[in-house]
C-alpha cells in the first residue's frame, strides 16, 4: 500500500508528504492563506526505545526549522512514539529534551492524548513539564466523563489545552456512548474552556459546534485572537476558508512521514465511524 501510486495519491488529501521539507512547504502554504500549523511526525506505538530516540530527534529537527523559516507552527506528538510502553522516564526526558528547546525558541509542544489508558500519565507528565517550562499543553477529549474536572485543574494551572471529540472507541465505564451525549459535552467544556481556559484550541470539523462556538464568543465579548479552532490539513477546506477570512485564528494538524498506512489504519479500525469521515471528505472541497 505504501509504495501504491493510487495509495499515496489517496494519501497526499491528508498527509503533506512523507519528508519535513514537504510538510514545510505545505505550513508555508498555509500561511499565505492566514493560517497557522502544528507538525505531527506519524510513527506512534514504536517498537524500542532506539525507535524512540529517532522519534524525539526528527521533533527536535522540526522545532528548529519551524524557528528558522519564521513559519507560525509548532509541534504535535504521542507518548507512545516516544517510549512511554517502554518507560515512563525515558519517555519523560525525551519528551523534556524537546519541550526545553521549545522554550528556548519561544515555541511550543502539545501533547496528544490516545486511549483512555494513557490519559492520567499523560496529564501528569505535562504537567510536570509545564510547571519547569510552560512551553507544553495537553488534549483533552470531550468522549471521556472524567474531562470536565481534568480541564478544571488545567485551567486552574494555566496549561493550554486543545479540546477533541476523541477518535477512539472506549468502554462505557470511561466514555459516553452516543454521540449526541459527546457533542453536549464538546459545547460545554469549549465554554469553559473560552471562559477559563489558557488560549484554548477547538478542535473541531462539526459546523454545528463551531457555530456555537463563535455564538458564545460573540455573545460574551471574547476577543478572536483569544483561542483558535484547530482542523486536520485536508478536511473541510471550504470551512477552513471561511474561518481565516473572518479574522479567527485557525491552525491545521498537519501530519508528515513514511508511517502514513499504519497512521490511517490505525484511525479506521479504532473507531470505525472514522471511514465514514474520511470518505466524506475525499469529495469535499
Amino acid at each position: 500500500m505504501e509504495t501504491s501510486p493510487l495509495a499515496k495519491r489517496l494519501a497526499t488529501r491528508f498527509v503533506a508528504g512523507e519528508t519535513l521539507d514537504q510538510a514545510l512547504e505545505a505550513a508555508r502554504r498555509a500561511g499565505s492563506e492566514g493560517m497557522a500549523i502544528t507538525l505531527d511526525h506519524l510513527g506512534e506505538s514504536v517498537a524500542s526505545l532506539e525507535e524512540a530516540a529517532e522519534a524525539r530527534d526528527v521533533y527536535l529537527h522540526a522545532l528548529s526549522a519551524i524557528h528558522d523559516s519564521g513559519i507560525e507552527g509548532n509541534v504535535s506528538l504521542k507518548l507512545t512514539q516516544f517510549g512511554l510502553d517502554f518507560s515512563y522516564d525515558q519517555c519523560r526526558a525525551n519528551v523534556e529534551r524537546l519541550v526545553r528547546r521549545a522554550a528556548a525558541l519561544n515555541g511550543f509542544v502539545r501533547v496528544d492524548m490516545e486511549s483512555s489508558q494513557y490519559t492520567q500519565r499523560t496529564i501528569d507528565l505535562v504537567t510536570d513539564l509545564h510547571e519547569r517550562y510552560r512551553a507544553v499543553g495537553v488534549v483533552i477529549q470531550a468522549c471521556l466523563y472524567r474531562s470536565r474536572n481534568d480541564i478544571e485543574d488545567l485551567c486552574a494551572r494555566a496549561i493550554r489545552v486543545r479540546l477533541c471529540k476523541g477518535a477512539y472507541l472506549e468502554p462505557a465505564s470511561v466514555a459516553f456512548p452516543r454521540k449526541s451525549d459527546v457533542d453536549r459535552n464538546f459545547v460545554e467544556l469549549m465554554k469553559l474552556l473560552l471562559h477559563r481556559g489558557a488560549y484554548p484550541a477547538i478542535a473541531t470539523h462539526d459546523e454545528t459546534i463551531i457555530r456555537q462556538t463563535e455564538a458564545y464568543a460573540a455573545e460574551r465579548k471574547i476577543p478572536r485572537e483569544a483561542f483558535e479552532f484547530q482542523m486536520l490539513y485536508g478536511i473541510r477546506r471550504d470551512l477552513q476558508r471561511r474561518l481565516a477570512s473572518a479574522g479567527y485564528r485557525l491552525r491545521l494538524y498537519v501530519p508528515f512521514g513514511k508511517a502514513w498506512y499504519p497512521y490511517y489504519m490505525r484511525r479506521l479500525a479504532e473507531r470505525p465511524a472514522n471511514v465514514f469521515f474520511v470518505a466524506r471528505n475525499l469529495f469535499r472541497q
